[in-house]
């Protein structure tokens, strides 16, 4: 799902993965509840763009094993996932 002209995609992809664990168990505690969800909404806006790619491009799709159907759905998803850390942040 990274665009090719990042380098080091392993470690994109596993501190993307850690950075959302962190900012999801985060949101069980109400003190960092708002900055959690802050911290979600960031990284859903940074995350965008390489979901646009995945939705252009051919091969990044095969290689998920994904449609372009759903590709493009996921981009839908997006605001409404924004929407959701947003009602989370207070």
């Amino acid at each position: 799902m990274i665009p090719p002209f990042f380098s080091n995609h392993k470690l994109l992809i596993y501190l993307s993965g850690i950075i959302e664990i962190t900012l999801g168990l985060l949101l069980l505690f109400p003190t960092y509840r708002f900055y959690a969800a802050s911290g979600i909404i960031i990284f859903l806006i940074v995350v965008f763009p390489a979901n646009i790619y995945v939705a252009i491009n051919n091969q990044a799709r095969k290689k998920m094993g994904i449609t372009k159907l759903v590709a493009v759905s996921r981009l839908f998803f997006q605001p409404l996932l924004i929407m959701i850390a947003y009602w989370h942040s207070y």
